[in-house]
C-alpha cells in the first residue's frame, strides 16, 4: 500500500525521520523549516514519544502544539507519518495503575523512568492506549498533512505478572480447547506437570531447572498474538476516522532476538516498517543491510516496504557504538531502497540535546548543519529526490532462506544439546554465503503455499517442522526444486515433542534420503577434518543413506569414520542435499555455491568482489532498475548499460566505473 504514500508525496519515495519538535523553540524550528528543505526531506514521523504532553491527565488532551507542527509542515511540503505514543506511558499513568508496570520473570516489577514500561496484557493499559489513538484518529484523521500512520513503537517489550497469566490462560483455551490437550501437548506426564485446573497454569517464570520447552514455545507464541491483537485495536481505531489510502503500520525490529512472529505482522500491516542499525562496519554492515532489507520485503509477500528508521552515523557492535565512514550514509540508503524500500527514514532528525538517546546520531548533530553529517545527510536526500520512478517496483528472487519464529524460539530455549544451535547466526550465515556470491535472495516459511517461485531453498535451521511443511518440501523437491537442509532439522514437531524413528519427519526424510539416528555435539574447541578436504565444528550426525542418496564427503576420524556428512538425493525431478554438521566459512560458502549452481541460480550479472547488484522490476512493462554499490576502496568497473539516475547521464554499453564507495541506479529496458 505504499502507492497512496508515494502519492501523497507527489510521486517521491520518502526521506526523512523522526521529528521531535517538543523538545526545541521556536528558533529551532525556523531552522528546522529552511534545512528540511535543504535535506529534500518530505516526510517526517512525529509524536512517538508524546503521551505525556498529549494527555498530560488521564483525559484531558492537549492537541495544541501538536496542531501548529503539523500545519507548519503541511506548509513545508512535508507530509507526516503521524504515530500514537503508546510506547512511553506517561508518569501520571503509572502511580495510577502500578499493576500495568512489567514484570520480569523472577518477579521483580520494573518501576517508571524509561520507554516501554508497560504490560501488554494489563486491561488498563490497552484501554489508554486504545483511547489516546482513537483521539489521535478522530482529530487528525482528515487532516491534509497526514501521509501515514505509525502505531506504537518497536514491540519488544515482554512481562510475567499475573494479569499475563490470566491472558496466557485464555489464550490456551483458544488455541488447545481443553486442559488434557494443553498436558497431551506439553508432554507434562514428565516431572509431574500435570495440571488439574487452567489456574496452575503459569508463565515461563524463573524456575530451579529447565522448563517445559512445549510451555515456553507456547508462551513465545501467545506474546506475539498478544502484540498483534494490541497493535490491531489501535490501528482498527485509526482506520475508523482515516482515509483508506493512508497506510497503517507499525516499525518492526529485526535484531538477534526475537519476540514477534514477523510473519503474522506482515500480513496485518499495510506496509512493512522496519528499523535497521548495521552491526559491523564495511561488508559486514552492506550484509546485514541486505539481511534486514531482504527479510522485510519477504514479511511483505514481496511487496514494497518502508525503512522507518537508521542511524545517520550508527554503527552498534558489542560494546560500543561505531561511526559511520563518508559515504555510507548514501550507500546504506540505497541498498535498502534496492531491495524494496520505497524510502529512506532516520532516527532522529535533531539529535537530542538531553535525554537517556542524547548520544545517538541524527541528521542534524549537534555540532549543526555546518558537519559532514549533515552534508552526506542533503547528499543523500537529493539522491533519493531522484529515485522517484522506483517508487512501487518489485523485486524478485529465485532462492529462498527458510525463516520460522517457532524455530528461532525453540533454539532460544533451555535443555538443547549444544549452546552452538544459534537460530539467528545460522539464519544470517546463510543468507551471508548468497550474498557473498551476488545472489538476491527471499526468506519463506516452510509452510508458504507458493514456494513454487524458487528455484533454490536453503533451511539452516529447521527444529520445529509441521507435517504439512515437510509433506510441502517434499513434493516442492519432486516437481524440481533444490533444497539444502543443515543438521538438527526436522527433530520436533509443533509441540516440540521429538520425532520418533529416526530425524528428521518423515516426509523430509523421504525427499533427503537420510535417516539420522544419533546427534554427536563436538566439544567446543573441537572441529573435523571431511573426506572433502573441508573442516567443520560444533555439531555432527550419524545417518543412514535410503533411496538414491549419495555421500557427497564423509567423516575422516572416531566412530563415524566414513559414515556420511553431506549427502545429495535426487528425488523425482528435483535434488535435496543435507549437511550433517556445520563446515567452516569456506567449506559452507564453497557448498552454497554448489548447491545454487546445481539450481541454476546465479547472481544478476558478473561482478568484481566487493561490488553489489540487485534489481527492481516494474509492476508491469520492460523497465527495470539496476542499483550497483561499490563496497570496497578501489574503483570497481561494471559491464551495465542504462541511464544513471544518480548522475542524470547514460551509460554506454562498455559499462561504467564507479568510485571508491560509489553507486548508480540504472535504469534498463
Amino acid at each position: 500500500m505504499t502507492e497512496g504514500l508515494t502519492r501523497r508525496l507527489g510521486g517521491r519515495l520518502a526521506f526523512g525521520g523522526d521529528y521531535n519538535p517538543e523538545q526545541w523553540d521556536e528558533a529551532v524550528w525556523k531552522e528546522d523549516d529552511l534545512l528540511m528543505r535543504w535535506a529534500h526531506v518530505n516526510l517526517a514521523t512525529v509524536g512517538v514519544f508524546s503521551w505525556a504532553l498529549l494527555e498530560p491527565e488521564e483525559g484531558r488532551y492537549d492537541f495544541g502544539w501538536l496542531d501548529a507542527h503539523l500545519d507548519r509542515l503541511h506548509a513545508g511540503g512535508v507530509a507526516v507519518d503521524l504515530a500514537t505514543p503508546t510506547a512511553s506511558p506517561p508518569p501520571w499513568f503509572t502511580l495510577a495503575h502500578p499493576d500495568a508496570m512489567p514484570v520480569t520473570d523472577t518477579g521483580v516489577r520494573l518501576t517508571h523512568g524509561s520507554r516501554d514500561t508497560y504490560c501488554l496484557a494489563a486491561p488498563a493499559y490497552r484501554q489508554a492506549a486504545l483511547r489516546v489513538a482513537t483521539a489521535l484518529a478522530q482529530r487528525y484523521g482528515d487532516h491534509p498533512a497526514v501521509a501515514m500512520w505509525h502505531v506504537h513503537n518497536e514491540y519488544a517489550t515482554v512481562c510475567w505478572c499475573d494479569h499475563t497469566a490470566d491472558a496466557f490462560r485464555r489464550w490456551l483455551r483458544e488455541r488447545h480447547g481443553t486442559l488434557d490437550a494443553v498436558n497431551e501437548a506439553w508432554g507434562t506426564a514428565f516431572w509431574s506437570q500435570h495440571y488439574g485446573t487452567w489456574e496452575e497454569i503459569l508463565p515461563p517464570r524463573a524456575t530451579q531447572w529447565h522448563r517445559n520447552p512445549a510451555l515456553a514455545l507456547d508462551f513465545r507464541r501467545f506474546w506475539s498474538d498478544e502484540a498483534l491483537a494490541a497493535y490491531r485495536e489501535q490501528r482498527d481505531a485509526i482506520r475508523a476516522h482515516t482515509a483508506a489510502d493512508r497506510p497503517v503500520t507499525t516499525n518492526l525490529m529485526l535484531p538477534g532476538y526475537q519476540v514477534l512472529d514477523l510473519w503474522s505482522f506482515g500480513r496485518e500491516v499495510d506496509v512493512v516498517g522496519i528499523d535497521h542499525y548495521p552491526d559491523a562496519p564495511g561488508a559486514g554492515a552492506a550484509a546485514d543491510i541486505a539481511f534486514g532489507a531482504d527479510r522485510a520485503r519477504s514479511f511483505g509477500g514481496g511487496k514494497p516496504w518502508l525503512l522507518v528508521e537508521q542511524g545517520a552515523n550508527t554503527v552498534y557492535t558489542a560494546d560500543r557504538t561505531l561511526p559511520k565512514e563518508p559515504g555510507d550514509i548514501l550507500r546504506h540508503s540505497l541498498a535498502h531502497i534496492a531491495r524494496g524500500s520505497d524510502g529512506a527514514m532516520f532516527f532522529q532528525w535533531r539529535q537530542s540535546k538531553a535525554g537517556a538517546e542524547i548520544w545517538h546520531s541524527a541528521m542534524v548533530p549537534h555540532a549543526g548543519p555546518d558537519s559532514r553529517i549533515f552534508r552526506e545527510v542533503a547528499d543523500t536526500g537529493a539522491a533519493v529526490a531522484r529515485l522517484g520512478e522506483v517508487a512501487g517496483s518489485l523485486v524478485t528472487a529465485q532462492a529462498a532462506v527458510l525463516h520460522d519464529s517457532d524455530c528461532w524460539w525453540a533454539l532460544d530455549g533451555q535443555g538443547l544439546p549444544s549452546a552452538s544451535l544459534d537460530y539467528h547466526g545460522e539464519l544470517r550465515r546463510a543468507h551471508r554465503a548468497l550474498w557473498d556470491a551476488g545472489i538476491t535472495a527471499d526468506f519463506a516459511h516452510p509452510e508458504d503455499g507458493e514456494l513454487s517461485r524458487y528455484r533454490l531453498l536453503i533451511a539452516p535451521a529447521l527444529p520445529v517442522l509441521s507435517d504439512t511443511a515437510a509433506e510441502s518440501l517434499r513434493d516442492w523437491v519432486h516437481a524440481g526444486g533444490t533444497l539444502l537442509v543443515q543438521h538438527f532439522a526436522g527433530v520436533v514437531d509443533t509441540n516440540h515433542q521429538a520425532r520418533l524413528g529416526g530425524y528428521p519427519a518423515q516426509a523430509l526424510r523421504t525427499a533427503l534420503g537420510v535417516r539420522v539416528e544419533e546427534f554427536r555435539p563436538l566439544a567446543a574447541d573441537a572441529a573435523l577434518r571431511l573426506s572433502d578436504g573441508s573442516t567443520s565444528t560444533a555439531w555432527s550426525e550419524s545417518l543412514r543413506l535410503t533411496g538414491q542418496a549419495e555421500a557427497v564427503a564423509a567423516y575422516t576420524t572416531g566412530m563415524l569414520t566414513g559414515r556420511p556428512a553431506l549427502t545429495r538425493h535426487s528425488y523425482g525431478a528435483g535434488t535435496a542435499w543435507y549437511a550433517s554438521t556445520r563446515l567452516d566459512d569456506a567449506g559452507y560458502d564453497a557448498l552454497v555455491a554448489r548447491v545454487s549452481a546445481a539450481a541454476g541460480v546465479g547472481p544478476e550479472l558478473p561482478l568484481p568482489a566487493g561490488v553489489e547488484a540487485v534489481r527492481r522490476h516494474a509492476p508491469t512493462g520492460p523497465v527495470s532498475w539496476l542499483f550497483l554499490l561499490n563496497h570496497t576502496d578501489s574503483p570497481a568497473t561494471v559491464e551495465a548499460a542504462g541511464h544513471d539516475l544518480l548522475t542524470g547521464r547514460p551509460v554506454p554499453a562498455a559499462g561504467l566505473t564507479l568510485p571508491p564507495g560509489g553507486a548508480a541506479v540504472l535504469r534498463q529496458e
